[in-house]
């Protein structure tokens, strides 16, 4: 298996040598050029690890950390020139694996990459046989990767996406009014906005029609939202 390291560092020297140091060792290094669109170049090439600096244009790692583990539980590991406690738990705080400090040797990289791959993907790997899924009329819902999946298709949600559907999924036909659906999203519901449901429906409902199940997300006037599969797939 090949996996797939998606490698976020501005100062391009650094870049290049872990690239050609990864794949010196077989694994495919996908290096980020853009730093505005981090998340979305991760969502579409869905690598196995990251390897992603702090300090970067306009917004730092632990921000794109904290973006990353909204939509994924893949390894992170954090790489700096900050060696400070201080920097090291916000890292951790920010959802990363591991923390390597600069300047690093890079067999040491290459030697905590394997063992977050051993950890996610081998033999030290959870089962997957026994995670926890919904499923809907052959619509799959995977909680805790979080993922949908339907017909040989699968799109990666955010976490409140996934919430959102595990909550229109399990009460799949009835309708569930938006009082429900506030109160099962978010705790303190006197600081959320209407509009934030508003917005995860019509990004979950984009990610139905990404897997072919289109028209399956519907808006009951004065009532809520209804997830009817059945017949509405494409």
């Amino acid at each position: 298996m090949e996996y797939k390291i998606m490698l976020i560092e501005d100062d391009d020297s650094i870049a290049q040598l872990l690239s050609s140091h990864l794949e010196k060792f077989g694994y495919k290094s996908i290096v980020v050029k853009d730093f505005d669109n981090i998340l979305d170049m991760f969502i579409h090439m869905n690598p196995h690890l990251v390897l992603l600096d702090i300090n970067l244009p306009k917004y730092d790692g632990y921000y794109w950390c904290r973006k990353i583990r909204q939509v994924s539980t893949n390894p992170i590991i954090l790489i700096s020139a900050r060696d400070s406690e201080m920097d090291q738990v916000m890292g951790i705080e920010s959802g990363a694996d591991d923390y390597i400090t600069k300047p690093f040797y890079y067999d040491v990289v290459i030697a905590k990459i394997k063992s977050q791959l051993r950890r996610c993907y081998g033999e030290f790997a959870p089962d997957l046989s026994a995670e926890r899924r919904v499923d809907l009329e052959g619509l799959i819902l995977y909680p805790e990767r979080p993922e949908l999946h339907f017909n040989g298709n699968s799109t990666v949600l955010t976490k409140k996406e996934a919430e959102l559907a595990e909550v229109l999924m399990s009460m799949s036909p009835r309708t569930v009014s938006r009082d429900i659906l506030m109160e099962k999203l978010w705790d303190d519901q006197a600081f959320i906005d209407e509009n934030t449901l508003n917005v995860n429906i019509a990004r979950l409902r984009k990610k139905l029609q990404e897997i072919g199940v289109d028209k399956a997300l519907e808006t009951i006037r004065g009532h809520g939202y209804r997830l009817n599969v059945t017949w509405r797939h494409k």
